[in-house]
């Protein structure tokens, strides 16, 4: 019974098995082999037509065994053979005479292709000849018979008239009628005009700035991560790139799954957190309280 089990077992069975017995989710595998969760799951499937070409499938799961760190013999036996190059079309290349190259005396040799841009020359001369001798003269005597405009130079140039000056202040004030007529104004426009302060703002009153997310986690490689609350929702659940920075909050306790956790850095409360002791096989488990 258990024979005819494991004759049935294919090499995405076996991949599966080891990496779900290993406690590995399929994207943190995937980040620490690099390579996307769908060929990845793919491979698992038997869904060979999804991967580029057996060479790349075999690769594949030799690095996945690699990485999980199991025999990689019987995976190999189970997948698909690469095609062998096939080189019956290099045979008659071979037997086909060779063509020597045109010698530079030789006609569509290198002595045709240096006489092609001394002919576009020749042709182009001629071609300007034939319209400088078609094109009636007059349309080269365009000058004559012009009516010459007369430039004023600067000794002819008439002197600009100067401006009367205005009168002076004291002027204005000696005679009565404006004198009677500044002061009620002066009155007014002193009385009329408004004094506005403007109110600088206080550091204090500036906005302030937003408070840190509970939780902060920074990728220096790609790296998996999956945070769940008290009540098992799902809070962030992605591949974060390389340099990204994320942040959340919830309800606690909250639950990580960190893939590639030794390029990952976590801040808990504002606090660095260690993740060293809660990685096994490159993924790290805890539990935020």
């Amino acid at each position: 019974m258990s024979e005819g089990v494991e004759s049935k077992a294919t090499a995405g069975a076996l991949l599966r098995a080891a990496r779900e017995k290993q406690g590995l989710h399929i994207a943190a595998l995937a980040a620490a082999i690099k390579v996307s969760p769908r060929k990845l799951d793919a491979l698992e499937h038997d869904r060979y037509d999804e991967l580029p070409d057996a060479t790349f499938t075999r690769a594949l799961a030799q690095t996945v065994c690699r990485s999980l760190k199991i025999d990689a013999a019987p995976v190999l036996a189970l997948l698909p053979q690469a095609e062998a190059v096939s080189l019956d079309h290099v045979a008659g290349t071979l037997n086909t005479p060779f063509r020597e190259r045109a010698s530079r005396g030789e006609p569509g040799g290198l002595a045709a292709a240096a006489i092609r841009p001394m002919v576009g020359a020749g042709v182009a001369l001629l071609v300007a000849a034939a319209v400088v001798y078609f094109v009636p003269a007059e349309v080269w005597q365009f000058g004559k018979g012009a009516t010459p405009v007369a430039v004023p130079t600067a000794a002819s140039a008439p002197e600009p008239v100067p401006a009367p000056a205005p009168p002076a202040l004291a002027e204005i004030a000696s005679t009565p009628v404006a004198a009677a007529a500044s002061a009620p104004e002066v009155a007014a426009s002193a009385v009329a005009m408004p004094v506005v302060a403007i109110a600088t703002p206080t550091p204090a009153e500036a906005s302030a700035p937003e408070a840190p997310r509970l939780v902060q986690l920074r990728a220096e490689r790609e790296s998996w991560v999956e945070a769940r609350d008290s009540r098992g929702q799902v809070l962030f659940s992605r591949v974060v790139q390389p340099g990204e920075a994320i942040g959340f909050d919830g309800q606690l306790p909250i639950r990580l799954t960190i893939g590639n956790a030794p390029a990952t850095r976590l801040r808990f409360k504002g606090q660095p957190v260690e993740l060293a002791a809660s990685t096994r096989d490159n993924v790290a488990r805890l539990e935020l309280q």
